[in-house]
């Protein structure tokens, strides 16, 4: 009984997470790449959208299909967020896409991963009520993020990428809404 009712304290936890997120937010982030102790930089700024989906949304049933779970209406929650990326140098480039996220117990299932388009599920947890982390593995890589709610107006991110056992990248995200 005890797992069950923190179960139902996670779902509702990870549920105002995500309805706190909704909005429209400007992101600047850095990337360290940290190979060969380079501390190479590249900077984004990205304009995000970020939309609440509930059990049963079209596109969370559309995620389930794709994850091929035995019930399409299984994920709990989840949110559609879509971006418009720019680039800053050392190598400039514009990129734009979107990603759908649905909440099955600790199993973020995503559309595509950050650096697949396959479909990717991260083990998540929430360190707090405004406080998400993900673990998310695949292609030999592991990515590991916190993405924390600052009041109603920030947030931060912050991204680690390793692999074999050796970090290859980090991010780091600020992200203020403006709308």
């Amino acid at each position: 009984m005890v797992s069950q009712t923190a179960q139902l304290s996670l779902a509702s936890l990870v549920q105002a997470f995500f309805q706190q997120s909704e909005g429209e937010w400007r992101s600047q982030r850095r990337y360290y790449t940290l190979k060969d102790g380079a501390g190479e930089a590249q900077e984004v700024v990205s304009l995000l959208t970020v939309k609440f989906l509930a059990q049963g949304d079209s596109q969370l049933i559309e995620l389930a299909h794709l994850h091929q779970l035995a019930d399409e209406t299984a994920l709990t929650c989840g949110v559609l967020t879509t971006w418009d990326s720019n680039y800053i140098g050392p190598s400039p480039k514009q990129m734009q896409g979107s990603t759908v996220f649905g909440v099955l117990g600790t199993g973020l299932y995503r559309d595509r991963g950050f650096s697949t388009t396959k479909p990717v599920i991260a083990q998540f947890s929430m360190r707090d009520p405004k406080t998400m982390c993900l673990r998310t593995e695949y292609s030999g890589n592991v990515f590991e993020e916190e993405v924390k709610l600052i009041g109603t107006q920030y947030r931060t991110r912050q991204t680690i990428i390793s692999r074999a056992g050796q970090e290859q990248m980090i991010g780091q995200y600020l992200e203020n809404r403006i709308a």
